[in-house]
């Protein structure tokens, strides 16, 4: 765990970078997510390629502050499924609103992060991989909440965005990195919520999950656990839909890497 030493250790560097990561490790511990994005901000907006701490510090602040609020979201979403016309449905559908209003802020945030800073200063393929598959998972998160046009080209941008990963991936990344296999765990989750292509979406899964099983013996300590997580959700999606196939499904039970 981060020590209050290790912070000290940090902090008393000189680099502004490597202050606001170290700020982004504090506020991670204390679970203050709202600020460990704006540390990391300031990261991602400085020269150079993140490095893999970075990259991942980013990652996790967004998850949480983004996180909590698709599932605030998705909470409410039910609720007003089952709730007939009343006063309290005009408060919960303002209420959602002001959610998805949230959401929308945050993800733009994430979006132009990548746009401008992120994908640009990504010179080695596994940070390719990294942010366009963050790229994915955003517009993803929009496409959730989203109705009409602006649905249709959120899922438009994740699918490109996610092909792209794929493609690098399909290139210069093992099957059993964690990475690949997350890539194809949140891919196969967009075909399947978003696309509406649930055969596409098992193939993906299942392909991913044989090519890792195949490979299993190259797996690293350091990466065994992350890898095989990632495979138990695969497989249990897997399941999910081919049991689902042909019915209507329960989108909420669907696991992704977040």
């Amino acid at each position: 765990f981060f020590s209050f030493y290790c912070f000290c250790t940090h902090y008393t560097m000189s680099s502004e970078r490597e202050e606001n990561v170290a700020m982004a490790q504090l506020a991670d511990q204390a679970e203050r997510y709202e600020d460990m994005v704006e540390y990391m901000k300031k990261v991602a907006q400085s020269e150079g390629e993140l490095s893999v701490e970075e990259r991942n510090l980013l990652s996790v602040a967004y998850k949480n502050v983004i996180g909590s609020r698709r599932s605030s979201w998705r909470i409410l979403s039910s609720i007003l499924q089952k709730q007939t016309e009343t006063a309290y449905t005009s408060i919960a559908t303002n209420l959602q609103k002001k959610i998805e209003d949230e959401l929308s802020t945050l993800c733009k945030d994430v979006l132009d992060l990548l746009d401008t800073h992120l994908l640009p200063n990504s010179s080695s393929e596994e940070s390719k991989v990294f942010f366009n598959k963050m790229k994915g998972d955003y517009h993803r998160y929009m496409a959730e909440y989203s109705t009409g046009e602006a649905r249709d080209n959120a899922a438009e941008e994740a699918a490109a965005a996610y092909k792209v990963a794929e493609d690098i991936a399909g290139e210069h990344i093992p099957t059993t990195h964690p990475l690949r296999l997350g890539l194809a765990l949140n891919y196969s989750v967009f075909l399947y919520e978003i696309a509406n292509a649930p055969e596409k979406a098992c193939s993906v899964a299942k392909q991913a999950f044989d090519n890792a099983i195949s490979e299993l013996d190259s797996l690293t300590e350091e990466s065994y656990r992350d890898s095989t997580l990632i495979m138990q959700l695969l497989r249990d999606n897997l399941t999910l839909w081919t049991s689902d196939m042909g019915n209507d499904g329960d989108d909420d039970d669907d696991e992704d890497d977040n």
